[in-house]
């Protein structure tokens, strides 16, 4: 009986347990909101900025051969009817804006030969070894000279048939004429004439200048007060002007110079 009690109730235990559903706890998984932060940049204040300026072209010693020397081959523009654009550009080319040694031991900017020459001589390599230049005492003269060597020969006749401001014909009919073996030398006068704008000075002479715009400027009078360590070599290596060429604006007679003395320059 006891036996049977005890049977019953372990059955009743199992079914019970057997019964029961298990509980399930679900976790949830906890999401995470992830903010998206966004930084704005703060509008950066423009600064204004300053006008583009463009710069001066720096002044070169072609620069200041045109300005010692643009009045002569004006003046020989308007006895012998060269272009004042020629002269300087034929000037510049052929004595190295001043610099080389025929335009500075004989002020010769042309490299004009002897040929019949009675006055003073210099020898120099061109063509040949030593050959013979004309020496000159003044800038001025030599360029007087090469009008004159222009005008009085009659390969260069036809030139004078053209319009006085026609540089470009002018260019091309010296080579053509035999002045330079250089094939480029039509081309290098022209250069140098549109870049300096060296065809003012023809429109000057010619009282053309309005077609050009402002009127040409004419560099203003330079002075110069002597002071201790001044030399005339100096004073020509610094405004660029053969020494000579100063103490003939001054009508100096030798080349002593006394502090506190006023020279012209240009």
């Amino acid at each position: 009986m006891k036996l049977r009690l005890f049977i019953i109730i372990l059955s009743l235990l199992v079914v019970s347990c057997g019964s029961k559903k298990g509980v399930v706890t679900k976790k949830e998984k906890s999401k995470t909101k992830t903010e998206e932060v966004i930084i704005k940049d703060k509008p950066v204040e423009e600064k204004p900025t300053a006008p583009v300026t463009k710069s001066s072209r720096k002044r070169t010693s072609v620069d200041v051969y045109i300005d010692t020397y643009s009045a002569i081959a004006m003046s020989e523009m308007r006895t012998s009817k060269i272009p004042a654009s020629i002269t300087l550009a034929q000037g510049i080319l052929e004595s190295g804006s001043g610099n080389g040694r025929l335009a500075k031991e004989a002020n010769n900017h042309f490299g004009i030969k002897c040929h019949g020459w009675k006055g003073e001589k210099i020898y120099h390599d061109d063509d040949r070894s030593q050959e013979c230049f004309r020496k000159y005492k003044e800038a001025s003269t030599s360029y007087k000279d090469h009008s004159d060597f222009l005008v009085g020969r009659k390969r260069y006749a036809g030139l004078f048939n053209l319009k006085p401001d026609d540089y470009k014909g002018w260019a091309r009919g010296l080579r053509a004429a035999g002045y330079a073996t250089d094939r480029k030398y039509p081309e290098k006068l022209i250069s140098l004439i549109e870049r300096y704008e060296l065809y003012k000075y023809d429109a000057q002479v010619l009282d053309k200048s309005q077609d050009f715009g402002e009127p040409i400027k004419v560099a203003k009078e330079v002075m110069h007060t002597i002071v201790k360590g001044d030399t005339l070599y100096s004073l020509s290596r610094k405004y660029g002007i053969p020494v000579e060429e100063i103490k003939r604006k001054n009508n100096l007679k030798s080349n002593n110079l006394s502090i506190g003395q006023i020279l012209k320059i240009n």
